[in-house]
């Protein structure tokens, strides 16, 4: 069964694929809408589509930074050049750091609480910006290319995980900045994307687009092919056993992939548009696909928002699965009515 959470005129979207979306319990969920005309956060009752609003203001979140601390009713999220936080109980907002004129990426928070990591840019400055969840140690680690996603290793706080973009991809840092490698040297045309930790596992997994769902050993960097499928957005569950994902050029749907031997069970149909230029070829894109895109647009395309992006986006038409708390439901987004959209689909 299939249940659409929100609904309206304007965009919705479930937090990123490797966030939690889901409240403790299951009983509700974090969206962000526009219905107030700029990315807000809310909270949903599956049971009775009750809504509350956390945050406001004239100036919006980052649509895909919601991140909830693993110890407290706190939620993170990006405002421009700000990582803040706010209480799903009551309400209280507060900044936990600020890098002035920087623009801020999706956050993410350490499996102990204790810190947060995030990509930044900030003019020609690149790297990964780290702040303790009290605001009061914060520092940035450079980087000589465009980072995204960056993660904390699932079982070591000290380590942090990220995406170089365009290629080599994967990479890993200490938190305090010492230990920096790449993890995989491949070329612009082996398009490695949306890695992340194997759960518990402590391995990370990742795609080759549109061929393949591998794994890595963190320690030796040994790569293992666990499927031969168009795998997209990958989730894996916490046991790291199986993974979430939907797919693209062909759409078969939303599934899910045994790690041990690669068997494939079917979720659901997304039926989103699944939008972007670069997903119908097989490298990342470069300089003279953004100059066309933009040229296209008459304008600017936005970094790390992906409301203008036409070559990995718009993001809000991507499905993003991910799990619920106890793995027997999936949360999504979906454009199928015509208007990005938050859905909820039980795993048979």
């Amino acid at each position: 069964m299939i249940q659409q959470v929100t609904a309206g005129d304007q965009p919705s979207n479930a937090t990123y694929f490797l966030q939690q979306s889901f409240l403790p319990g299951d009983r509700e969920v974090m969206v962000v809408s526009y219905a107030s005309g700029v990315p807000q956060l809310y909270i949903v009752a599956l049971g009775t589509g009750e809504t509350k609003q956390l945050t406001d203001g004239p100036v919006g979140i980052h649509p895909f930074s919601p991140a909830q601390h693993p110890k407290s009713s706190e939620i993170a999220f990006t405002r421009r050049d700000s990582l803040c936080a706010v209480s799903r109980r009551t309400g209280y907002e507060r900044v936990i750091a600020r890098y002035e004129g920087a623009s801020i990426g999706e956050s993410s928070i350490s499996a102990d609480g204790r810190w947060l990591t995030a990509a930044f840019r900030k003019g020609e400055e690149r790297g990964v910006l780290v702040a303790s969840w009290d605001g009061i140690d914060v520092s940035t680690i450079p980087f000589p290319r465009t980072v995204i996603h960056p993660q904390f290793h699932p079982l070591d706080p000290d380590w942090i995980e990220f995406a170089g973009d365009p290629a080599p991809r994967m990479h890993r840092v200490r938190r305090d900045g010492t230990g920096l490698e790449c993890l995989y040297e491949h070329s612009n045309d082996e398009f490695v994307v949306h890695e992340t930790f194997l759960g518990q596992t402590g391995d990370l997994v990742f795609t080759v687009w549109p061929r393949l769902v591998c794994r890595m050993d963190w320690t030796t960097r040994e790569i293992k092919t666990i499927t031969e499928f168009n795998a997209w957005h990958i989730a894996p569950d916490r046991a790291g056993v199986r993974i979430l994902c939907d797919t693209n050029h062909p759409d078969l749907g939303i599934h899910i992939v045994s790690v041990a031997d690669g068997e494939r069970t079917f979720v659901c149909r997304s039926d989103s548009s699944n939008r972007g230029s670069q997903w119908h070829r097989s490298r990342y894109a470069l300089k003279e696909d953004f100059d066309a895109a933009r040229e296209a647009l008459g304008g600017a395309l936005s970094w790390m928002e992906a409301d203008a992006d036409t070559v990995y986006g718009p993001q809000c038409t991507h499905p993003h699965p991910s799990w619920s708390r106890d793995e027997r439901r999936v949360i999504f987004t979906s454009d199928m009515s015509g208007t990005p959209q938050v859905y909820v689909a039980d795993i048979e």
